[in-house]
């Protein structure tokens, strides 16, 4: 039997006096996040809720998230995290999919998150404090965790919907333990080290490799609420932060911003990129000004999500994402799931103990996404003779421009080469005899210039004639998820890009 609150139960037992989440003042010891959270557990019960039973939270990264998400697994619930931007019919979605029994809301956000729920019928909690005490104030802890098999649901997180309407993927206890505890191993993560935690809770990212690893290394997880670039540099200075885990746009934001130079960086042993591939040029900058090597792996919400990484004892090789992890397997595919020779591009393709049990209520999606116990990423890839696995495009982003296959990475790896690049994205532009036409958004660095041709011209004397961008628009910022991560679909093409 296994629940996954076990880990901190575990922690509690050797740490109990330790701080395991803080945000700026507010400190909370590792004794009192398991009281917190069995009082969490004594509150749902009161309100009806019983093992299996699904329980959503709304909530932002404040010390309340950890206290309700381990409340709620101790009380043997299913969490359904959301993101708190959520708009109502959005919230309402989420909640009648999942048939959640409840919803706990951030304060700010309790409007949207009332209307969606009074649509639906759910009943809804406001959370006013961020260590969660007044709902919990005067409730006595429950007796202890509720015993869960391994295959039963601890989590459905609802993937970011790029190819429709979002889809739950049902994470279970084995899943979410297993990949806690050897995400804490990769990191080497210990009761000295600080981690970073600025990376949304609610995703997947931040909430194995950044909560619950920390959780089972009997660490520290410093909370920011929002990502800023300027307040994470301080908040590594002043907490002594050693691990930092983050997503590539927070590299190229810290890397870019005005007082990196001055910043106190000296404590940080590790840094962790994941979420979308780090363009080569961003992670050398980075490691050159801020002395600390990062190490990239890649998984997906539906394997819980790390399924490969470049481990710390094997040889490092920037641009790829590295080898599988420990019991995970992992091939590059055609379209009949057969394996490409090394060195062709093809479908990812992962199984393991980290893959999701399915889609809830979807089978026949389930069924699309997972043949015979591989799941199928619609991630595009090559791996080379070593095992080294490279990331080269969504399926979904691929471009085909009169017949050539056009990988936007390989597109937006060379602009950032270029002195004035902050960010680019690279996206196909409809086009009558070709299909489609490659374009990109670019965003400068501060206090640089180019121009359009001047990018045109960059990129066309670095790839062959097929590839370089003809339409290349400059933009003040790109749109981007809840973790960061740029939205090519979101992307707008202005009617008067320089072709």
């Amino acid at each position: 039997m296994t629940n996954l609150s076990s880990v901190l139960d575990q922690a509690v037992a050797n740490h109990a006096e330790r701080p395991a989440v803080r945000m700026d003042d507010l400190v909370v010891s590792y004794g009192e996040l398991r009281d917190a959270a069995l009082r969490m557990a004594s509150l749902l019960s009161s309100l009806g809720v019983v093992p299996g039973d699904r329980v959503a939270i709304m909530l932002p990264n404040v010390p309340a998230f950890p206290i309700a998400f381990h409340g709620a697994l101790a009380a043997g619930a299913v969490v359904v995290p959301m993101n708190p931007l959520l708009k109502s019919r959005e919230v309402a979605f989420y909640l009648r999919d999942s048939g959640a029994k409840v919803l706990f809301a951030w304060k700010t956000v309790i409007d949207e998150a009332s209307a969606g729920a009074a649509e639906v019928g759910t009943p809804v909690f406001e959370v006013g404090e961020p260590d969660l005490a007044g709902p919990l104030t005067g409730l006595a802890p429950a007796a202890g965790i509720v015993d869960r098999a391994d295959e039963d649901d601890a989590v459905i997180l609802y993937t970011s919907g790029t190819t429709g309407r979002p889809k739950g993927a049902e994470l279970t206890h084995a899943n979410m333990t297993r990949n806690a505890i050897l995400s804490g191993s990769l990191y080497n993560l210990g009761p000295g080290d600080v981690v970073m935690g600025c990376l949304p809770l609610f995703h997947i990212f931040g909430l194995t490799c950044g909560l619950n690893a920390t959780i089972y290394g009997g660490g520290t997880l410093t909370l920011l609420p929002r990502f800023d670039p300027g307040l994470a540099l301080t908040v590594v200075g002043r907490d002594k932060v050693t691990i930092f885990e983050g997503v590539p746009t927070m590299y190229t934001a810290m890397l870019h911003h005005p007082d990196s130079g001055q910043a106190d960086v000296s404590t940080l042993r590790l840094c962790v990129s994941g979420g979308s591939a780090l363009p080569v040029e961003i992670l050398r900058a980075f490691e050159k000004d801020f002395g600390c090597m990062i190490l990239e792996g890649y998984g997906l919400s539906e394997t819980s999500p790390v399924a490969s990484f470049n481990h710390p004892d094997k040889v490092r090789k920037p641009g790829s994402i590295g080898t599988p992890i420990a019991g995970v397997e992992m091939r590059v595919v055609d379209e009949d799931v057969a394996d490409v020779p090394v060195g062709e591009v093809g479908e990812i393709a992962i199984r393991g103990h980290n893959v999701m049990k399915g889609y809830w209520g979807k089978p026949a999606e389930t069924a699309d996404a997972i043949r015979n116990g591989w799941f199928l990423t619609g991630d595009l890839a090559k791996v080379d003779e070593d095992g080294y696995f490279y990331i080269v495009d969504r399926k979904k982003d691929l471009i085909i421009r009169g017949g050539f296959n056009v990988y936007p990475r390989e597109i937006e790896e060379v602009l950032y080469e270029h002195p004035a690049v902050a960010e680019a994205a690279v996206v196909g532009i409809p086009h009558q005899d070709l299909g489609e036409e490659v374009g990109a958004a670019v965003t400068l660095k501060a206090g640089a210039t180019a121009t359009p041709d001047e990018l045109k011209t960059f990129v066309r004397e670095r790839v062959a004639p097929y590839k370089y961008p003809r339409y290349v628009w400059l933009t003040p910022e790109l749109p981007k998820g809840p973790s960061g991560k740029i939205l090519k679909r979101e992307v707008e093409r202005p009617d008067d890009v320089s072709g």
